[in-house]
């Protein structure tokens, strides 16, 4: 069990690490334009994805670097990504918000809040016809709960049980609003209950419960049990973007949220278990000197050609 702790706190330092280096290329200038980062909600992505397979898809939200690099996209050409470089992902059309890397089945963010939902659905709807059996998964907020929709998504998955995965990672703010002041019953799993579908909640920061709870679930879609709603309760330590002061968080909040993100709480555990400091430490110097070196690669690439700039779209 220690090694898998040690195992998923790597994985995390690389997804927090990447963050963070993000979030300095944007405030020098080299990332531009919106930018939605997902440092505190790392267990997700590294829990859930080692549940999917080669064949199935994942469709993210508009925060969904993470979820990327757990699917296995390369570091460098993310990166490159992000700074609007030729080699990124998607020749660096797509940028921060709508990147995608359908060969390690990341079939892309969307800024549409909530819209990849019905996206999954005609993914594991495709899936039945074309031999592929696919799972597909689909990530989005708290806040997405409230459009029409996810709830419209959920009900076909329902009534067709088509294999689909809705992962909605509940960080208590929609945006700016706390979710006590957007819904009246807080209980989000209410409403894929009432679909007739299995809807849990569970901590969305221990990424082993996350990992065993989606595994259940999605070998139980495989084998023709339908849809499950599974919502991480977790919490994101920066702004909803870049830029984004957060001033409306209460006071001691994120004193509060940052004793219990997943990468402090591994750290203790793996202390309590006696795993030394020392290799506890590698983990995080490990994944900062690897998101280092891919980012000064990333720098030094050729920029897209803007003339580019409508190639691969489709409508």
């Amino acid at each position: 069990m220690q090694e898998q702790l040690l195992a998923d706190l790597r994985a995390m330092w690389r997804i927090r690490a990447f963050e963070e280096k993000a979030q300095a290329l944007c405030g020098t200038g080299e990332i531009r334009g919106s930018v939605h980062l997902c440092i505190g909600q790392e267990a997700g992505p590294v829990g859930a994805c080692t549940a999917l397979g080669e064949v199935d898809a994942l469709f993210a939200t508009y925060r969904g670097h993470g979820w990327a690099i757990a699917r296995g996209t390369p570091l460098r050409p993310l990166m490159a990504e992000l700074l609007g470089r030729a080699t990124g992902v998607n020749g660096g059309r797509g940028g921060s918000a709508y990147l995608s890397a359908p060969q390690h089945g990341f079939h892309g963010e969307n800024s549409i809040v909530g819209a990849g939902a019905p996206i999954a659905v005609g993914a594991a709807l495709a899936g039945r016809h074309d031999g592929t059996g696919r799972v597909a998964a689909t990530v989005f907020g708290d806040g997405a709960m409230n459009q029409g929709a996810v709830h419209e998504a959920m009900n076909f998955a329902a009534a067709a049980q088509l294999p689909v995965l809705f992962l909605c990672e509940n960080n208590r703010w929609s945006e700016l609003t706390p979710i006590r002041e957007a819904v009246h019953n807080q209980t989000l799993t209410d409403r894929p209950t009432a679909l007739g579908m299995t809807a849990v909640r569970i901590d969305g920061n221990d990424p082993r419960l996350i990992r065993e709870t989606v595994t259940d679930l999605a070998e139980a879609a495989r084998e023709g049990g339908g849809p499950a709603f599974v919502e991480l309760a977790t919490q994101r330590l920066v702004g909803h973007y870049v830029g984004d002061m957060h001033t409306y968080r209460t006071r001691g909040e994120l004193a509060e949220d940052r004793e219990r993100e997943p990468i402090a709480v591994a750290v203790r555990r793996l202390s309590e278990a006696g795993v030394s400091a020392a290799e506890i430490q590698a983990a995080e110097d490990d994944a900062r000197q690897e998101v280092e070196l891919a980012a000064q690669a990333a720098l030094a690439d050729p920029p897209a050609d803007a003339n580019s700039v409508r190639e691969h779209i489709y409508a």
